[in-house]
């Protein structure tokens, strides 16, 4: 058996899709282990470009099991959607299969989702609006709605409808806000459920067949890990691990399985929504990397805060998750700048540090200090059908990454397209 972890070391947005997609076919199993349909992953192929959200990027690969753990928390009407999205551009789903134990995400995570934003004003944390924190809380306070449940009808609606009124309690009361239909809710999402239900499944027996049969199996993760709930900057973080902590408990397998963890990295940075920034370009060249790099997010739309590539952050990453190697993407999206810098430590109240602090008013106060390295042309990096072939400056960033991270990186990536992939390592 081997297995390799795929999940981003930044603030998410770093590329996953396409990576996963890409080593996919070396995968029997494919597994997204946390987050939702707030996660969206673009796979281009053929000149078609996919939007995911929920389904794990795996699926254009035939003959592969697409896991979704039970760590994910599945919108039935979202995925519904997703699967025939993909119908519809003749893609199977046919080796979809939906854990079990993942809870589900209702209209009335959304709703309060959506008042609990409008009600912080000026604290709002900046959520997708999806009812992603809300189905996680109904979890922990063991409120919530599971896969499972809806194996038993009618106890599926009894429970569904005793929560619709708690929540319409909590809508009206506190919030002044409109109750939802209860009735409409019951019967949009008992169809949703049906339309699902062949693919919902135990997954801890798959997981341990996968191991008995020493299979190959990928875990794609969502978001990226400054958004993880524990070492995130808090409280501008999603409400889930993205890390590779989160594997054990979110698919069913036990951490001493985990063997090789890539962490992507986009070749700068860029994060969505509020909240400390510390390498933030805020002028025209943050503005023009936005514009190359088209970056606006998947999911919502928003314009993404860009800003130079951070050792600091990305040190501090490695040390949370364990990479064993990393694949650095968009490194197009660099080209035609005469000069491009790294953040290789931070300076606070006029002392040098090389720590990721924990407080987002400390880490507000630190200043990048950067190395500059010289830029490379656009029209070298499209001509360039290996790494090898890569223009001379654009290799050496490459190389200056891996020296300050101390790993490899086994995967360098020029563009959304598989053969825009220049592949160093070896994986499974």
């Amino acid at each position: 058996m081997s297995n390799l972890v795929i999940l981003g070391a930044q603030w998410g947005d770093e590329g996953k899709g396409k990576i996963t997609d890409f080593l996919a076919s070396q995968a029997d199993y494919i597994v997204r282990y946390q987050g939702g349909n707030n996660a969206g992953h673009t796979v281009e192929l053929e000149n078609q470009k996919y939007k995911l959200h929920l389904i794990p990027s795996g699926i254009f690969n035939k003959n592969k099991s697409c896991i979704i753990g039970n760590g994910v928390v599945v919108n039935p009407e979202a995925l519904v959607k997703e699967i025939k999205y993909l119908n519809d551009l003749n893609v199977s789903v046919e080796g979809l299969v939906i854990s079990d134990r993942a809870h589900i995400i209702f209209p009335y995570h959304v709703e309060i989702d959506r008042l609990e934003e409008e009600h912080r004003g000026e604290d709002r944390i900046g959520t997708t609006i999806k009812g992603i924190g809300p189905c996680y809380r109904d979890k922990v306070e063991r409120s919530g709605i599971r896969m499972c449940d809806f194996s038993n009808r009618g106890f599926f609606e009894k429970i569904l409808r005793k929560n619709i009124k708690r929540k319409n309690d909590l809508i009206v009361k506190y919030y002044g806000s409109t109750p939802l239909d209860e009735d409409t809710m019951v019967q949009d999402y008992m169809g949703y459920m049906e339309e699902i239900a062949p693919y919902i499944t135990d997954i801890n027996v798959i997981m341990r067949k996968a191991v008995k049969d020493n299979a190959n199996i990928l875990f794609e993760g969502a978001q990226g890990t400054l958004l993880d709930i524990d070492y995130g900057t808090y409280p501008f973080v999603t409400s889930s691990h993205p890390t590779t902590s989160g594997i054990a408990c979110g698919a069913g397998i036990s951490p001493f399985r985990l063997e090789k963890a890539l962490g992507v990295v986009k070749a700068y940075t860029t994060r969505v929504g509020r909240g400390p920034f510390v390498t933030e370009l805020t002028d025209e060249t943050g503005d023009w990397i936005r514009e190359r790099g088209f970056e606006y997010g998947t999911t919502t739309g928003r314009a993404r805060r860009c800003g130079w590539i951070d050792m600091v952050m990305l040190n501090y990453s490695i040390e949370i998750n364990g990479f064993t190697s990393i694949a650095l993407t968009k490194l197009d999206t660099l080209s035609d700048l005469e000069t491009i810098r790294i953040a290789t430590a931070y300076q606070l109240d006029g002392e040098l540090i090389d720590y990721f602090p924990a407080s987002l008013e400390t880490l507000s106060r630190c200043e990048p200090i950067y190395i500059d390295m010289p830029g490379w042309s656009l029209e070298e990096v499209q001509n360039a059908k290996t790494y090898d072939e890569l223009p001379v400056n654009a290799k050496k960033y490459v190389e200056k990454i891996e020296e300050l991270l101390g790993v490899p990186a086994d995967i360098v990536s020029v563009g959304p397209k598989r053969s825009e992939t220049f592949v160093r390592g070896t994986f499974f």
